[in-house]
């Protein structure tokens, strides 16, 4: 019987082959929802985030704030809605929000300085980052038909500008990205940080694109977790509704920075403490990992990342 030291040896050598693999390449991490709710997760992202700078891996954050949003926006008397996912931002709850992720936007970069870490906070205003558009939400009516519905100031990205995350990169830098676009008219837009990490991750033909979830991952019919989700079999899962509200725009973000280069995307439990970790260096991973094609072997993940 392996003693505790042993153990703890075994997943240091689990780790190695990952590290090997993912030295110099760029990962996109969606940082957000219960995995703010308490200091010891808040201070356990921090520390992964440092960690995977120091052994070479480039991470780029990308927050949301979405619960902080909605406490700060009933203090307000404001009342929240959602379509599909997406929150319905007129300008009062436009202010409210900016005020939120700006706030997030530091203390996390506050948090990564104070492991050891080099941040910048910055949003998409800054740098020409991510010019937006006004999201035209398209739904299907009471009489089934596809209508289009006015959701605010909630933004679709036109376009990203990668150079100023490249930059800091280069200068060994952790970005921290607020989701707040603007448009070319000078107006600021609520970009979901799913949709915005997605779009960077694409940007950037980053390695990885990892979203933090509320739970487990994406599930079945039956209610289990799937470790991995293609395409084909995510787009059934849409369709019949076992994929519905929040986690439609998460699984359509991962699906859609594939198709643009990204080579894999991850659903994580982000009020699972360490889950960045456990998904990127061990073999079975604590999520669903979505490509564009899986072969499958006894249904399990086949262990690719190992064995580049």
């Amino acid at each position: 019987m392996k003693t505790a030291t042993q153990n703890r040896a075994a997943v240091l050598l689990e780790a190695l082959p990952y590290i090997q693999r993912f030295r110099g390449k760029t990962f996109v991490i969606k940082y957000g929802g219960h995995a703010m709710k308490t200091a010891e997760l808040r201070d356990s992202f921090a520390r992964e985030m440092v960690l995977l700078d120091l052994v070479g891996i480039n991470p780029v954050i990308v927050h949301g704030g979405g619960p902080q949003i909605t406490e700060l926006a009933g203090k307000l008397g404001l009342k929240p809605q959602f379509v599909r996912g997406m929150r319905v931002t007129d300008a009062a709850m436009m202010e409210a929000a900016e005020m939120v992720l700006q706030r997030i936007n530091k203390d996390l970069s506050a948090a990564i300085a104070r492991y050891g870490g080099r941040a910048v906070g910055l949003s998409g205003k800054d740098g020409g980052l991510i010019t937006a558009r006004k999201l035209k939400m398209v739904v299907k009516g009471t009489n089934g038909r596809r209508e289009t519905i006015d959701i605010g100031l909630v933004g679709e990205i036109e376009r990203v500008n990668p150079e100023v995350i490249r930059t800091l990169d280069a200068s060994n830098f952790i970005p921290v990205i607020a989701p707040i676009g603007f448009g070319e008219d000078g107006q600021t837009y609520n970009i979901n940080a799913d949709v915005a990490a997605g779009e960077i991750a694409a940007a950037l033909k980053a390695e990885k694109l990892i979203l933090l979830s509320d739970v487990e991952g994406v599930k079945g019919k039956d209610g289990r977790l799937l470790p991995a989700l293609d395409e084909t079999q995510a787009r059934r899962l849409i369709d019949r509704g076992v994929i519905h509200e929040g986690m439609i725009p998460k699984v359509e973000c991962c699906l859609d920075a594939l198709a643009k280069g990204v080579a894999k995307a991850h659903i994580i439990d982000g009020r699972v403490e360490h889950a960045v970790l456990l998904e990127i260096f061990t073999d079975s991973g604590v999520g669903t990992e979505v490509v564009r094609s899986y072969a499958r072997t006894n249904g399990r993940r086949r262990n690719a990342d190992r064995e580049a």
